[in-house]
């Protein structure tokens, strides 16, 4: 395993780290479909003895389930780990919604800490925040007190849109923004990521294998199971990701890597990520993922041929999105 500073936290991590979105389950909707406790466990004990120090998860995630399989598996190992969760979705007080009060941080952190098995987290994300609130730096003020409080070493905001992580930047306040980038999502290359690199903004990089369409294993006939969160996706959405997945089965080498190794090596091939975080649910995932920190860098030619093959229909495809 490779490790790399994560921006101007100083923080050092493993260059591919655990996403535990997954491992919430499928109680609560909005998961990644059916999981085992115990397999998720196991799969955690696995990335740790290959070498992985970052484990993001976010407290909405199963509604704490997954906080608490990390609190449990890590305990005894917290000194050899980075954690990373999110506030901002309140599932505690009644009916679903965005909270980014500061009564509310300090509550719902208090939460993390307990599930977590804890007395610190190492970086503490504002989870989705909207773009009004980013544009304003009044709400980083109770993450400075929760940080002088030595509650957390670090903070940051987790977004979808790279021009989301530009505002936060240019507020002056998050050390870390997690963003969306893959071989079909490529555009917080163009602006985030040399901003990110101006300021010392540490990137994570979230859903690198497409919310797992960049496993290669999807036809546009799949079907998901009753909680996963693609089950709601159209159908012509589905067989559009397909397509272009499709047109990038080449990156996978028989005997050399997977499709999903060769999509984790296009995120690390940036020099502004810090960490990817691809989900992780079984212990087989775990291997297969971390292995691609042992693995080249796509090459120049493995990158043009990408460009080429999705080309004007991934230009199409992000400006429909």
């Amino acid at each position: 395993m490779q490790y790399r500073r994560l921006g101007k936290t100083g923080l050092q991590v493993s260059e591919i780290g655990f996403g535990a979105w997954a491992i919430g389950g499928n109680k609560h909707g909005h998961s990644y479909g059916p999981t085992d406790n115990a397999e998720s466990l196991r799969a955690i004990a696995r990335a740790l003895d290959l070498g992985c120090t970052f484990f993001d998860t976010a407290d909405i995630y199963g509604h704490g389930l997954s906080e608490k399989l990390l609190g449990q598996a890590l305990q005894k190992r917290r000194h050899q780990c980075v954690i990373a969760t999110k506030v901002g979705n309140d599932f505690y007080h009644g009916r679903f919604r965005k909270n980014f009060d500061a009564d509310y941080i300090r509550f719902a952190l208090e939460k993390s800490l307990k599930r977590l098995r804890t007395d610190y987290i190492d970086l503490y994300q504002l989870h989705n925040p909207p773009l009004m609130l980013l544009e304003r730096a009044e709400h980083y003020a109770v993450l400075d007190e929760l940080k002088q409080q030595g509650k957390i070493r670090a903070y940051g905001v987790s977004v979808h849109d790279p021009y989301e992580g530009m505002m936060a930047i240019y507020s002056g306040k998050p050390e870390v923004i997690q963003v969306t980038y893959n071989v079909l999502r490529p555009e917080a290359r163009e602006e985030l990521f040399p901003l990110a690199q101006a300021h010392d903004v540490g990137i994570i990089v979230r859903e690198p294998l497409a919310n797992g369409l960049l496993t290669g294993k999807y036809t546009a006939e799949a079907a998901f199971a009753e909680g996963d969160f693609r089950a709601a996706w159209p159908r012509e959405y589905l067989a559009a990701l397909v397509e272009m997945v499709n047109k990038v089965r080449f990156l996978a080498r028989a005997g050399e890597r997977t499709l999903a190794q060769a999509a984790l090596r296009f995120v690390l091939d940036e020099p502004a990520v810090s960490v990817v975080i691809p989900g992780i649910k079984t212990v087989a995932q775990a291997e297969e993922n971390l292995a691609a920190s042992h693995l080249p860098p796509l090459s120049a030619a493995e990158r043009a041929a990408i460009r080429e093959a999705l080309g004007a229909g991934l230009e199409d495809f992000l400006a429909e999105g």
